[in-house]
């Protein structure tokens, strides 16, 4: 089970490992240190997803015409179910095969317990790698069923390094900005390129600053970003503000640090409720910004 916050690399440490792991078995000697090509037979299958000794469970796309839109809220208990012939058999290639869900934390219970059968008594042969983003909400029996690997958030000079490989003509003070912003996950970071997080924080952080008197930073946010064409960065303030007001809370005490204790409280409930119920982006985002106002002082009453 690799363990760790989301977006620090887990789901691609888990595929790199699969391949590592095939490639030795195929290839009769290690291979999990030095470069494994793409023409590498192991690499070609699992690229084609025609290998028969490996499995990838993720969630899947509602509409298969539209992969990249509207991906399913959990990993299905049919899933699953498709692991069964394969246990039924040996591996056909090589001694060994590798299961990578990602993430197990969104099995629906039903799969759970499907797969914990498996995990009691794996098939001879079988690796299963497990992503988990929280596996304190995952079933107690099928944690204490699997070895643990801890992945640590990176540093930000780690983040802007990773960055910089994928985005390389990023500008340098929004590459600053996303590994701030990322808080030590380059997933993160690489979500929000290209969606001028400098200058969101920049206005969020004014608005705690000042209470945004008279809502114009306010009013002006919930214009930008209240339209289709700004869902993405409508998500990333969704994000982003919580995460501001935690980074606020920090550093307070006493009545301060209960004051911004309950706008977190409130902010992450927002931001979780808005997608789920499909509330009004411009309305959220000016409630949201209001809360992040009662952080200026003198303000914790607004």
């Amino acid at each position: 089970m690799l363990t760790g916050p989301e977006g620090v690399g887990k789901g691609g440490f888990a595929r790199e490992m699969a391949l590592r792991l095939l490639a030795s078995a195929i290839d009769g000697r290690s291979r999990m240190q030095g470069e494994i090509g793409a023409d590498h037979r192991v690499a070609q299958l699992i690229a084609a997803g025609a290998h028969p000794d490996y499995r990838e469970l993720v969630r899947l796309p509602r509409d298969p015409d539209k992969p990249d839109q509207d991906i399913a809220r959990s990993i299905r208990i049919d899933q699953v179910r498709t692991l069964q012939p394969l246990f039924a058999t040996k591996p056909a290639l090589s001694p060994r095969r590798v299961i990578v869900i990602d993430a197990i934390d969104d099995l629906e219970r039903p799969g759970a317990n499907a797969l914990l059968k498996n995990l009691e008594e794996p098939p001879v042969g079988t690796i299963f790698l497990l992503v988990s983003h929280s596996p304190g909400r995952l079933l107690p029996t099928i944690r204490s069923r699997c070895r643990q690997l801890r992945f640590d958030p990176l540093t930000n000079a780690e983040v802007s390094a990773v960055i910089r490989r994928q985005v390389p003509d990023i500008d340098p003070g929004e590459l600053d900005a996303l590994a701030v912003a990322a808080d030590g996950s380059p997933g993160r970071a690489l979500a929000y390129a290209g969606l001028s997080v400098a200058a969101l924080d920049r206005d969020l952080a004014e608005i705690a600053d000042t209470g945004d008197p008279g809502n114009r930073i306010r009013s002006r946010l919930a214009r930008a970003l209240g339209s289709k064409a700004a869902q993405p960065r409508y998500a990333v303030f969704l994000d982003r503000a919580p995460a501001l007001i935690a980074a606020t809370a920090r550093h307070r005490s006493g009545p301060h640090l209960r004051d911004a204790l309950d706008a977190y409280e409130q902010a992450r409930a927002l931001a979780s409720m808005a997608p789920a119920l499909s509330l009004v982006a411009e309305t959220t985002v000016f409630e949201m910004a209001g809360l992040i106002a009662r952080l200026a002082p003198g303000r914790a009453d607004a």
